[in-house]
C-alpha cells in the first residue's frame, strides 16, 4: 500500500465511522486509529501518528455529536471535542501539509428558509452546531482542506416518530459512504444530504409504520423549522 494514497479516519468508532469500516475491504487505504493511538486533545499523539503513516489524507469524524443536550449541559467537553480537538488536527495537518476534510453540519444554518446554498449567511440553531461552527473556524483557516455540511441518519431510522414540519436533507450514512470518494479532490465547503423533505415524508418512504410529530413553534423564539440546503454543487460532482 502507497503511504501517498492513506487515508486516515478519525472517529472511526462512530455511527459514520463504523458504516465507513465496513467498507474498507473495498477501500484498503482507509486508516482508523483507536484514541490511543491518535488523541485529538493531545497534539503530539497526532503529530507522531501522522508522521509515521503520512497519509495523503486525513477525514475528521471525531468529536461530539448526540444526544444534543450533551451541547448544552457539557460546555466544556463540547468545546473540548468539537472546538479544540480540531484546532490540533488543523495545526498538525497545516504543519505537515495533508489535506483535512471536516465533517460539519447543516444546522450551522439559521433554518429559517430553507435551500441554504454553501455561499449563504450561517447561524447555528443548537449548541451542537455552534461547537462544530467552531471547528470550521479553525478547518476555513487551512486551504488544503473540504468542509462537508452533511446531514445525515441511521438506517433504518431508528424513531418512532418523525417531525412532519421540520425540513431537511437527511440521507443515510452508507450512501454517502459510496460516493464519498468523489469528493476529496475538492476544497472549500459543500453541502452533502439529500433531496429536502420534512423529516416524515423521509422515514415513511422506509417504515410505512412510523407515527408523525410536529414540532411546538413557539411564540417568543424564532422557529427555525427549515434547515434545507442546496445540493446542486454536489450533485455536479457526483453526477447524482
Amino acid at each position: 500500500m502507497s503511504k501517498s494514497s492513506l487515508i486516515v479516519v478519525t472517529g472511526g468508532s462512530g455511527r459514520f465511522g463504523s458504516i465507513l469500516k465496513s467498507y474498507k475491504s473495498k477501500n484498503k487505504n482507509y486508516l482508523f486509529p483507536s484514541k490511543k493511538q491518535l488523541n485529538i486533545l493531545n497534539v503530539n499523539s497526532i503529530k507522531k501518528y501522522l508522521k509515521n503513516k503520512k497519509p495523503k489524507i486525513l477525514l475528521h469524524l471525531a468529536g461530539l455529536s448526540r444526544p444534543m443536550k450533551l451541547h448544552d449541559n457539557d460546555i466544556k467537553r463540547s468545546i473540548n471535542l468539537n472546538i479544540i480537538g480540531t484546532s490540533n488536527i488543523v495545526n498538525v495537518c497545516s504543519d505537515l501539509n495533508i489535506k483535512l476534510i471536516y465533517f460539519s453540519t447543516s444546522y450551522v444554518y439559521p433554518g429559517l428558509k430553507g435551500n441554504y446554498k454553501e455561499t449563504d449567511n450561517i447561524h447555528p440553531i443548537n449548541n451542537y452546531a455552534w461547537s462544530k461552527l467552531g471547528g470550521e473556524s479553525a478547518v476555513r483557516l487551512y486551504k488544503n482542506s473540504l468542509i462537508l455540511r452533511i446531514c445525515m441518519t441511521e438506517k433504518p431510522f431508528i424513531h418512532k416518530h418523525a417531525f412532519k414540519n421540520f425540513i431537511t436533507n437527511f440521507i443515510f450514512h452508507d450512501e454517502v459512504v459510496k460516493f464519498l470518494p468523489k469528493l476529496f479532490k475538492c476544497k472549500g465547503i459543500i453541502n452533502v444530504g439529500g433531496p429536502a423533505k420534512n423529516v416524515y415524508e423521509f422515514a415513511k418512504k422506509y417504515n410505512p409504520n412510523i407515527k408523525s410529530k410536529y414540532i411546538k413553534k413557539s411564540k417568543k423564539k424564532i422557529n427555525r423549522l427549515n434547515t434545507s440546503m442546496n445540493i446542486d454543487k454536489l450533485k455536479k460532482i457526483i453526477k447524482y
